[in-house]
């Protein structure tokens, strides 16, 4: 039997990209589809090119989410850039089952606003000496689910947000498809 992914994602969807392209290789496994709360998210063309359903929905709307779930039964869902909170009745019916990255070493910089270059302005202001990524169980708390995977990036002092978000990017496509393997192991 072949294992559902569900992909939520806000952005340009650079790192649903390299998740499709990397389920694309393994029979038993496949992203199922996208969900994108943003209509001019860059997502939607990234999943047309490899042919993977994407779906714009209202966010606002507070049950298409666990609906659309619960119709496709993923065996994971996979928060991949998605930025908005996650209603506890998803939580509550996918125990476990939820996963997102976070582009810092949690517990430090995460929580509600630390996002993108946020995150990583705040890591240089911080003069950390390094940054990484977090993948994690999602929770009812912004960033506060068990962790389930750390990987760790030096950082140089001269290092610019924008470099430091580089370096932890190629982490989070590094990682990022392989833990969500072994969740589905």
């Amino acid at each position: 039997m072949i294992k559902k992914i569900i992909i939520l994602a806000s952005g340009g969807g650079t790192n649903a990209e390299n998740i499709i392209r990397y389920f694309q290789k393994q029979p038993s496994l496949s992203v199922h589809s996208v969900l994108c709360n943003k209509k001019d998210a860059g997502v939607f063309q990234r999943a047309q090119a490899l042919d993977t359903p994407c779906h714009w929905f209202d966010a606002s709307s507070p049950n298409f989410l666990l609906d659309y779930c619960l119709t496709h039964s993923p065996d994971l869902i996979v928060l991949a850039g998605y930025l908005r909170k996650i209603p506890a009745e998803l939580i509550a019916n996918f125990t476990n089952k939820i996963i997102n990255i976070h582009p810092a070493l949690l517990p430090k910089y995460g929580g509600k606003g630390m996002y993108g270059m946020h995150v990583h302005t705040a890591v240089k202001q911080a003069k950390e000496t390094e940054s990484g990524i977090t993948i994690h169980f999602v929770n009812e708390q912004y960033d506060e689910g068990a962790v389930i995977f750390q990987a760790t990036v030096p950082l140089l002092p001269q290092d610019t947000p924008a470099q430091i978000a580089k370096k932890v990017q190629s982490l989070e496509y590094k990682y990022f498809p392989l833990i969500i393997e072994k969740q589905l192991a």
